[in-house]
């Protein structure tokens, strides 16, 4: 089977990594198609992957409308030249649309629920995959499971946190450090989104300073006072980071979904909403925060809790023991689509054998 898979964010490649792996080792073959965004070609290029880029991201609105048809266009031309069977995406037009055109399927995972980007590839996809926390109904399409897709790449049977990170940031094991996520505010469903103010983080940063190792992770430019804080590891480390980090505190959904998988106490202040962060602050795991009130607050009582890792490490393990290993149900799902889809319709609970 030849499998073309389009990557729209960094977090895409780990979703997709692990499912690339163990299929290539059942003879399957894959083609990765990217536009240049933060880390996408560095992780993939990390991960030994065929992939192609289609160039630079547009940012404005007119810029956007022009980039739907340029990328169309060259996902379609990348699929006459690889001859995929499936086409395979996290909602991605370019994929659904070329898919379309070529008359092969196109898979999508989804989490977001960007109803935008949604209307773009749903009439021309096949299957939609969501967790059972999706807070969204996307019709006859759409197949739920009990997991997320930072579960696809952190689950305990595909990831084991490596102390090697100590090093990699030059700070001795036993200090305490707290990761800071700031996102660009770019995305087409960041538009009238809020998060945090610069005020807000001088003063976050100011406070955490003075007992802990601050590291900034940030999707844009950093302000010039903020740089000395900029973390430098390589991308494919940053779970790793994650980890080990005593606190979390950050703009991007992604990052604080994977800390709540880690057990790492995440603060994730976002207008946005999703299913997956409602269900992980059900878990305890993560507290979600509209905007910058009573953020700081928040980071004084945890840092407060004695013993704050294994207190959430309790959390965690719960968590673990009711999801399943998405990695797993992604290879049998789309090894034996689309019967599979078939099998989850009439049995809803069969991911229950992918645990």
């Amino acid at each position: 089977m030849r499998i073309l898979i389009d990557i729209g964010h960094p977090g895409h490649v780990h979703l997709f990594k692990n499912f690339v792996k163990e299929m290539q080792n059942k003879g399957h073959e894959f083609l990765f198609t990217c536009r240049q965004k933060e880390f996408e070609i560095e992780l993939l290029k990390a991960e030994g992957f065929n992939y192609v880029s289609f160039g630079k991201k547009y940012n404005t609105t007119l810029g956007k409308i022009w980039g739907l048809l340029k990328f169309d266009f060259l996902e379609f031309i990348q699929g006459l030249q690889f001859k995929p069977d499936i086409f395979m995406s996290h909602g991605s037009p370019y994929a659904a649309h070329a898919s379309a055109i070529l008359r092969k399927p196109h898979i999508s995972m989804e989490d977001t629920g960007n109803m935008e980007q949604v209307k773009l590839y749903l009439p021309f996809t096949e299957s939609v995959l969501t967790s059972t926390a999706f807070h969204k109904d996307l019709g006859k399409k759409q197949i739920r499971y009990a997991g997320y897709h930072e579960l696809a790449y952190l689950h305990p049977n595909r990831f084991t946190p490596d102390s090697k990170i100590f090093n990699i940031l030059k700070i001795n094991p036993e200090t305490k450090y707290v990761i800071l996520r700031f996102v660009s505010w770019n995305a087409s469903h960041d538009i009238n989104q809020s998060g945090l103010t610069i005020d807000e983080k001088r003063e976050l940063i100011t406070y955490l300073d003075k007992n802990f190792e601050v590291f900034i992770s940030s999707e844009g430019l950093l302000p010039e006072e903020f740089k000395k804080y900029q973390i430098k590891i390589p991308p494919e480390e940053m779970h790793n980071a994650l980890a080990f980090a005593h606190l979390f505190i950050g703009e991007g959904a992604t990052m604080a979904s994977e800390c709540a998988i880690l057990g790492t106490p995440a603060i994730y202040i976002n207008s946005i909403m999703a299913g997956t962060i409602d269900e992980q602050v059900n878990y305890g795991l993560l507290f979600n925060f509209k905007n910058g009130e009573g953020v700081l607050e928040k980071v004084k009582e945890l840092v407060e809790i004695k013993d704050l890792k294994i207190f959430f490490k309790n959390k965690q393990n719960r968590l673990l023991a009711e999801k399943i290993d998405v990695t797993a149900f992604m290879v049998w799902y789309v090894e034996n689509f689309p019967e599979s889809q078939i099998e989850m319709k009439n049995n809803p609970n069969y991911y229950l054998n992918f645990k």
